[in-house]
């Protein structure tokens, strides 16, 4: 479609279907700004591995005994309230504009909180989830990263090779690892000598970027941290 009728489209939906605050309702935007700063932030001192909440800002006991292949994962918000229907809406209501304002708090995070990253690697899907759902909302997330930061996405090098269970549906943590065990792997050497920020929407456990991290350093990558919207606590 060319630019000019991409831009009247969506000026004729906006005018016929205005978008509104999920937090609030107003006409504007899809979440607009007093909402964005009411969201529950994930205040520090955190653990500087997984991220969650940690008095002192030492390994909590869960990390202590972790020997992970992920650096670190960070995050701006807890995974609660208005932040958990956001990221519901964008990741199973197909609203993929509220990508913009959300990957918008993650830059504004890095801008206090700066990590190592010479290239954006979205957490991918296994190929028939993405058949499903027909994006990955953590690439749409990475790419309006992307924009903001000036850094170049990579989509193209890590992929899922096993079909799981989501997260959510798994009972504890042991069963989260196993459940993404060798389930990644890197299909060249793109990323080799590179510092890599990987993407995702929610962390619970961190099994899931640990296992993505594992993957790319075996590939080369010298350091992998990882960035979520959200982490559940």
């Amino acid at each position: 479609m060319l630019p000019q009728l991409t831009k009247f489209r969506g000026a004729a939906l906006d005018l016929f279907f205005p978008q509104r605050c999920l937090g609030c309702g107003e006409e504007g935007d899809l979440l607009c700004r007093t909402c964005q700063k009411n969201l529950t932030k994930l205040m520090p001192p955190v653990c500087p591995k997984c991220g969650r909440p940690q008095p002192g800002g030492i390994l909590c006991p869960a990390c202590v005994s972790w020997k992970a292949s992920i650096d670190g994962i960070r995050s701006p918000l807890k995974f609660a309230g208005l932040t958990r229907e956001a990221v519901h809406q964008l990741k199973y209501k197909n609203l993929r504009s509220l990508a913009r304002p959300l990957a918008n708090l993650l830059g504004e995070y890095l801008a206090a909180n700066p990590l190592p990253a010479e290239a954006l690697v979205p957490v991918p899907l296994h190929p028939k989830r993405l058949r499903e759902r027909g994006y990955n909302q953590s690439y749409l997330l990475a790419r309006e990263l992307g924009k903001i930061l000036n850094l170049p996405v990579v989509d193209k090098s890590l992929e899922r090779v096993k079909f799981v269970l989501p997260q959510a549906q798994t009972k504890s943590v042991d069963e989260r690892h196993r459940n993404v065990r060798e389930a990644f792997r890197c299909l060249n050497s793109i990323l080799k000598n590179q510092s890599v920020l990987l993407i995702d929407d929610v962390a619970t456990s961190g099994a899931t970027l640990d296992a993505c991290a594992r993957a790319l350093k075996s590939a080369g990558a010298i350091s992998v941290w990882g960035l979520v919207l959200a982490r559940e606590i």
